[in-house]
C-alpha cells in the first residue's frame, strides 16, 4: 500500500504522523511511503532522515492526498484537506467528530474510510491511541495552569508550590482517567494541594492508593464540585466520554463561586470542553477571560512538545497502522474487534454508534 504523510497545518501543530523510524517499519513490511517536504521539521527530522528510512519526499500536500492509499496524520483534517480525500482512501488520525459536524459531513461526502485514534479500544476498555497524548496533555495542563496563574498573564499571582510559611495553590482535577492522573501527578510533584474527582469508587480507591495521601480523592457531584472550585486556584477539566461530547461540569453560573483571576484548564476541549464557557484557543492566544476567570483551552496542547508527542503517538499507533496497510480497512477491522470502533466514517456514513448519536446522525 502507498502511505502518505502530509505536513500538519493546524495552528502551531509541529507533530508528524509518522516518524522516520515508523516509516522504516512500513517499508520493511513492503509498503511505499511518501512524505511532504519539511513534514518532520517540527521534530528536528529533515527530509534526508526520511529518505534514509526509505520514504519518497514530495513537494506538496496535494500530491500526498492525490497519490496515497492511506493518509496518516496527527490532527483532524482541516477543510482544505478533507476536500482532497476520496472514496476508497483510508484516513488514520485523530478526528474528534462529536463537536465538529462540519468535518463529519466533509468526511462523509468524500467517501473516505476514516479511522480515529481516539476511539480505538483495548481489551481492558481503555483507549490506547488516546492515552499517550492524554499523558502529555495531563502533564502540560499543570504547566499551563501555573503560567496562567502569573500576574502578568492575568492570573492571581499564586506560586503553584508556595514557599515556607505561604500556602501552595489549590488544584482541582475533574476526572480520574489518564489526563487527570497525570495532572495530579505533576501538581503534587510541584507541591500544590490537589483534589481529584471521579464518579467511579473503584477508580477513586486506585487513586487513593497511588497518591498515598498526597492528593485528596473526592466523589464527583454538583455539590462537591461547587465546594471545591470555591477554593481552587486552578481547575483542570479532564473528563472523557469516548467518542461523545464532554459533559459541562462547570457552568457559567458556577464561575461566580470562584476566586477572581483563578484558572480553568480545559483538556477536554477537543471533545467540546467540560466547562460551559470554554471555546477552543490556539498556542498563539491560549487564554481568554469570562466573568473574571482565566480560561486555557488550547485544542492541541501536545503540539507544544512535538518531539516527545510524535514518538509517544507513533509507539502506540504503529501496530494498528500496519494492520490497516497490510489488510485494508475492512479486513483489519474484521480481524481486530478493538480496531473496529476506530472506524468512524465508511462509505459515506458515520459507523461508530457513539459518534453518530453525539452528532445526531443516528
Amino acid at each position: 500500500m502507498l502511505i502518505g504523510v502530509p505536513k500538519e497545518i493546524k495552528n502551531h501543530e509541529y507533530r508528524v504522523g509518522l516518524t522516520p523510524e515508523a516509516v522504516r517499519e512500513y517499508v520493511a513490511h513492503g509498503h511505499q511511503v511518501i512524505v511532504e517536504t519539511t513534514a518532520g521539521e517540527g521534530i528536528s527530522k529533515p527530509d534526508d532522515t526520511y529518505r534514509a528510512a526509505g520514504a519518497e519526499i514530495v513537494d506538496t500536500a496535494a500530491e500526498v492526498f492525490a497519490r496515497a492509499e492511506m493518509v496518516v496524520k496527527v490532527k483532524e483534517p482541516q477543510p482544505v484537506e478533507w476536500a482532497q480525500l476520496r472514496e476508497g482512501q483510508i484516513l488514520f488520525t485523530y478526528l474528534h467528530l462529536a463537536p465538529d459536524p462540519d468535518q463529519a459531513r466533509g468526511l462523509m461526502e468524500s467517501g473516505v474510510s476514516a479511522v480515529a485514534y481516539e476511539t480505538v479500544t483495548a481489551p481492558d476498555r481503555s483507549l490506547p491511541l488516546l492515552a499517550p497524548m492524554s499523558e502529555v496533555a495531563g502533564r502540560l495542563s499543570i504547566e499551563a495552569g501555573a503560567v496562567a496563574l502569573r500576574a502578568h498573564n492575568g492570573g492571581r499571582g499564586v506560586l503553584m508550590g508556595g514557599v515556607p510559611g505561604v500556602l501552595p495553590a489549590n488544584v482541582v482535577v475533574l476526572g480520574g482517567g489518564v489526563v487527570g492522573t497525570q495532572a495530579a501527578r505533576i501538581a503534587t510533584g510541584m507541591g500544590a494541594r490537589v483534589e481529584i474527582f471521579d464518579k467511579s469508587l473503584p477508580r477513586l480507591r486506585q487513586l487513593d492508593d497511588m497518591f498515598q495521601g498526597r492528593a485528596i480523592t473526592r466523589y464527583s457531584t454538583m455539590s462537591t464540585i461547587e465546594q471545591a472550585i470555591e477554593a481552587a486556584d486552578v481547575v483542570v477539566g479532564a473528563v472523557l466520554v469516548p467518542g461523545a461530547s464532554a459533559p459541562h461540569l462547570v457552568t457559567r453560573d458556577m464561575l461566580g463561586l470562584m476566586k477572581p483571576r483563578s484558572v480553568l484548564v480545559d483538556v477536554a476541549i477537543d471533545q467540546g470542553g467540560c466547562f460551559e464557557t470554554s471555546h477552543a484557543t490556539t498556542h498563539d492566544a491560549p487564554t481568554f477571560e469570562v466573568d473574571g476567570i482565566i480560561h486555557y483551552c488550547v485544542a492541541n496542547m501536545p503540539g507544544a512538545v512535538p518531539l516527545t508527542s510524535s514518538y509517544a503517538l507513533n509507539n502506540a499507533t504503529l501496530p494498528f497502522g500496519l494492520a490497516l496497510a497490510n489488510k485494508g480497512v475492512v479486513k483489519a477491522c474484521e480481524d481486530d474487534p478493538h480496531l473496529a470502533p476506530g472506524l468512524n466514517v465508511h462509505q459515506g456514513r458515520i459507523v461508530n454508534d457513539t459518534v453518530a448519536e453525539s452528532l445526531g446522525f443516528s
